[in-house]
């Protein structure tokens, strides 16, 4: 008999490696693609300020009150607002733009029933404008970043800058100390450490 040699199935076996290597291609750029989204996304959240929306999206993202006091110039209701009895550590941020503007390390019970702080972080983050309306002559502060309303600067405050910052809580976002580093504020940690945990977190 004669013995029938089988052809050697070399189109079977290039087919699988095509399709293994294929498949590699595709799990290691899935997880690169995640990686470069997951970064991207902690670019953004570490960029604490952002452009300023239009006045139909700012209708939209913000409730009535917020839209009210940050592009009315309104009031809010003393007593009845989200920060006036806050007494966390954290810091106070542009509603809008996220730009880092007050620190509970500066706020005061004035007993207005508004957040009342006798600094902002940094004199460079709002803008100060008279303010005749209502037959009074005021001093309202706006947030620079966003031309946002935020209240009025009194000269009846404590020590030591004997300033009150009068501030409505519609046009401020609060972030805890301790959701700093997870918001994009890194930077305001050392307000809230101690130096033994500031140098700690140094060494990280």
């Amino acid at each position: 008999m004669y013995s029938r040699h089988l052809p050697h199935k070399h189109g079977s076996h290039k087919t699988l490696w095509i399709a293994l290597i294929s498949a590699v291609v595709v799990v290691v750029g899935s997880i690169l693609f995640g990686y470069a989204q997951g970064q991207k996304k902690q670019a953004e959240k570490m960029n604490s300020t952002k452009a300023v929306p239009n006045d139909a999206e700012l209708r939209r993202q913000l409730s009535k009150d917020q839209y009210h006091v940050t592009r009315e110039c309104g009031t809010e209701t003393p007593f009845q607002n989200a920060y006036w009895d806050n007494h966390k550590p954290g810091i106070y941020v542009d509603l809008i733009t996220g730009e880092a503007l007050f620190s509970s390390l500066d706020k005061f019970d004035s007993g207005t029933g508004w957040p009342s702080f006798t600094k902002p972080i940094s004199k460079d983050k709002v803008t100060e404008k008279r303010d005749s309306s209502h037959g009074m002559e005021r001093t309202e502060v706006r947030s620079k970043a966003s031309d946002s309303h935020l209240g009025h600067v009194f000269d009846d405050g404590p020590a030591p800058t004997g300033e009150r910052y009068c501030v409505n809580s519609a046009a401020l976002r609060f972030i805890p100390a301790e959701k700093l580093k997870e918001e994009g504020y890194s930077q305001y940690l050392s307000l809230f450490q101690s130096p033994s945990e500031e140098h700690q977190e140094q060494r990280r």
